[in-house]
């Protein structure tokens, strides 16, 4: 239950271990347990793309989202600073299925990660290419295009026709 607190509403380690009769380093262990019991549970990106292509699916919504986070103080803050936003958070890239639901999504980057470096690190291309799937992404991810990229990017609103080339 101690790990679900610090988990789930972000408690201070060191105010459920000493409330708790426990030491905070063994707080800090059983949570880095718990996260590592949760991350073998979660699909790998391969199966979970197969099982969209078994489904009919043809392709899938990207996008990199950040979440905000208290500031730290220091030099400290700086790393999850993200001047887009004039926010601190972490920046998690995510894969949904075609009626929104998370299939994946993996570590969290520092704040200041844009979408196509996180894309680059992740390689969710490659597997989305394995899987025959293509993906929509914002022009944030437009770094990662190329001829062989399944990922299509739009510049224009769905209001608004595409420019034709004089």
């Amino acid at each position: 239950m101690i790990v679900l607190a610090v988990l789930r509403h972000d408690q201070r380690l060191t105010d459920m271990a000493g409330g708790n009769g426990v030491s905070e380093s063994t707080v800090r262990r059983r949570r880095e347990e718990v996260i590592r019991l949760l991350a073998v549970r979660a699909p790998r990106l391969d199966r979970a793309l197969k099982d969209i292509t078994k489904r009919g699916g043809e392709v899938v919504p990207a996008d990199g989202a950040l979440i905000p986070t208290q500031r730290r103080t220091g030099r400290d803050d700086r790393e999850n600073f993200f001047g887009k936003h004039h926010r601190h958070g972490l920046h998690f890239l995510t894969l949904t299925d075609d009626e929104g639901r998370l299939i994946w999504m993996p570590a969290a980057r520092s704040g200041r990660t844009h979408d196509a470096t996180a894309a680059r690190h992740d390689e969710p291309v490659e597997h989305l290419k394995a899987a025959c799937l293509g993906a929509l992404a914002d022009l944030a991810s437009s770094a990662r295009t190329s001829v062989k990229s399944p990922v299509t990017w739009s510049s224009s609103p769905a209001s608004r026709p595409p420019a034709t080339a004089s």
